[in-house]
């Protein structure tokens, strides 16, 4: 709780005490009443003590009101802490833990559990400590007033509290069951929802529906057992709260019968008796509250401690020893002792110091890259070729051969187990990330399309792009159908995951996005494998033309695409077997004249083709 409430006990304090200032107007309220009891007795004045009466009630009212609003105040920041916490965490994991998580459950603990923790600090923390100092001071004044009758009721309480504590591990195990159960359900239906199409057309709705039922069930029987646990509780302290009374009433009654009390004396130990056992009452479900959510904060506190991709490289100045992995302390995203603006200064003496050493070397570089995705199982072995900064080099080769992976290498994803990657030559590992991000733009099989406007796609990696630069790359892409299609232009909404674009239209708002950025280098993966013949031919030209202004990277599964790169790399179980121009290739490389058969590919000069123009390839790599 003390974690927790960090960046907010200032309001915490706040709420503590208005809460006990109305609290200790309450526990004047008996007192007032007993001299009123007693002064009716002796027939003696009573209306200014009931004036006082009600001035205490009324106060007591308006002081808990205040506190408790604080109070939930002070439960929303924390919850809008947590969730920007864990959005920020989140959106920088590694990407290997992005392959380890679900998406869907992840989700879950920003929304269900941080909503869970909301009610724990607006409700559990406050009557935890209220209740216990507010018991202890109406214990004190039943204490003066007749120790006897405290002794009673104390034993009835004693009885409860220990029925409460059996149950409160039981409820802690089942909490948590409950919220893992929950965010099994939002993972598997994120599932069932991203296929969807897929599993309409294989008739899977009622095996979805099952898996997604079974989680249903186990969260509803966690949630049951919560619940029958929870109402064990209620009997406890409905036992400690009508004991109690029927406790007082009766000794208190023999007692002031036999003289030894007054009535006003039984009045206020039963005004007290109530202050003692309805916040006892409150601390029993503030701590089974507690319990609850202490499931929901395991669940929360294990996504914060997920590892991030560091901000900045090792090598840079101001990462101090104290930094997290997420460059901030204890490893969140932030950005540890370094403020924005020093980020921004190195960022751009970085790109001073790549400029400066650019002149004739590669954009990209990879010289003898091993890298597996898992321990033992390597996908590339020892890769090495060069991208020029001009003119348009094309990886071929089957399937699992590692095409991808290189782009994940290049995007920063990932990090070469061995070997070395370099930028303009310099060694990716002494660039951060942004740097080298900013370098490049990516078109991959995903087809990435979010939903808002085709414009707010367009402009995704250049916010700032003018009307003129947006449509320049409209035309580039050949959407201006898409654009005159869609109510709105480029003001339509597209809808969540593009549904109302076809895929070589999503395809094609990819491309656009990335030639909008005007990267250095421009890795296309798969760019033709949703478009017919002609829009194929149409990307072939529009792959030219990128390929004068920056360094064009594409993976290619049809070589009718590549086969006038200036430069085509085989890749063969994660090496690089050869490389060169499409004759060259099919005149001295099997693995190339194999994949060119599949498909029936002739010499480009039998084809008629020309190159596109870009400098001579150049040997190496």
């Amino acid at each position: 709780m003390y974690r927790l409430t960090s960046g907010h006990r200032a309001s915490v304090v706040v709420a503590t005490a208005l809460t006990l200032v109305g609290s200790a107007l309450g526990l004047a309220q008996p007192l007032v009443a007993k001299h009123a009891v007693d002064a009716s007795g002796r027939g003696q004045m009573m209306w200014p003590l009931l004036v006082v009466l009600a001035a205490l009630f009324v106060t007591e009212a308006v002081t808990g009101a205040a506190g408790r609003f604080v109070l939930e105040r002070t439960g929303e920041g924390v919850v809008r802490q947590l969730r920007h916490g864990l959005v920020g965490r989140l959106l920088r994991l590694e990407m290997r833990e992005y392959d380890r998580q679900r998406s869907g459950d992840l989700i879950s603990r920003v929304t269900t559990d941080t909503t869970l923790l909301r009610e724990v600090v607006s409700q559990a923390l406050v009557d935890l400590v209220t209740g216990a100092l507010v018991s202890a001071g109406a214990i004190a004044l039943m204490l003066w007033i007749d120790p006897l009758l405290l002794l009673l009721v104390a034993l009835t309480v004693a009885l409860a509290a220990v029925v409460v504590a059996s149950l409160l591990q039981g409820i802690r195990a089942a909490s948590e069951r409950m919220q893992e159960s929950v965010g099994a359900i939002a993972a598997d239906l994120d599932r069932a929802l991203g296929a969807l199409p897929m599993v309409r057309v294989h008739r899977a709705e009622d095996r979805e529906a099952a898996r997604v039922g079974e989680r249903v069930e186990a969260a509803y029987g966690a949630g049951v057992r919560t619940a029958k646990l929870a109402s064990l509780m209620s009997p406890a302290v409905e036992l400690a709260v009508q004991g109690s009374f029927l406790i007082v009433l009766v000794i208190g009654g023999l007692r002031v019968a036999g003289r030894d009390n007054s009535l006003g004396d039984l009045v206020a130990f039963l005004l007290y008796a109530s202050y003692l056992v309805l916040p006892l009452s409150s601390v029993f479900r503030a701590v089974g509250l507690i319990q609850r959510g202490m499931g929901a904060y395991q669940r929360i506190d294990q996504a914060l401690r997920l590892p991030v991709e560091p901000a900045e490289p090792d090598t840079e100045p101001g990462a101090g020893p104290g930094e997290g992995p997420g460059g901030g302390p204890g490893g969140g995203p932030g950005t540890g002792p370094r403020t924005r603006a020093t980020i921004t200064v190195v960022r751009e003496r970085e790109r001073g110091r790549v400029a400066a050493g650019a002149e004739g070397a590669p954009v990209l570089a990879l010289h003898d890259v091993h890298f597996g995705y898992t321990a033992g199982r390597p996908v590339l072995r020892g890769v090495s070729f060069s991208v020029p900064r001009h003119g348009q080099t094309a990886l071929v080769g089957r399937s699992g051969a590692g095409k991808s992976t290189v782009f994940a290498l290049a995007a920063r994803f990932y990090e070469p187990d061995a070997g070395r990657l370099l930028f303009d030559g310099r060694p990716a590992a002494e660039l951060s990330r942004a740097a080298c991000r900013e370098r490049i733009a990516v078109v991959d099989q995903g087809l990435h399309v979010v939903h808002g406007t085709l414009r707010d796609n367009l402009t995704y990696a250049s916010p700032g792009a003018t009307d003129a630069e947006v449509r320049r790359v409209v035309e580039l892409a050949q959407l201006e159908g898409v654009v005159r299609r869609l109510p709105g232009g480029l003001g339509g909404v597209l809808g969540p995951r593009g549904g109302t674009l076809s895929a070589g239209e999503r395809q094609r708002v990819a491309l656009a996005r990335a030639l909008l950025a005007r990267p250095a280098l421009l890795l296309l993966d798969e760019p033709t494998s949703h478009l017919d013949s002609v829009n194929e031919t149409a990307l072939t030209t529009v792959m030219r033309d990128a390929a004068r202004e920056a360094a064009v990277l594409v993976i290619a599964h049809r070589l009718s695409t590549v086969q006038h790169a200036d430069r085509i790399i085989v890749l063969e179980e994660g090496r690089a077997v050869a490389a060169g121009r499409h004759e060259e290739l099919l005149a001295g490389s099997p693995a190339y004249r194999g994949l060119a058969a599949g498909q029936m590919l002739r010499p480009a000069a039998a084809v008629g083709g020309t190159r596109s123009p870009g400098p001579p390839a150049r040997g190496g790599g």
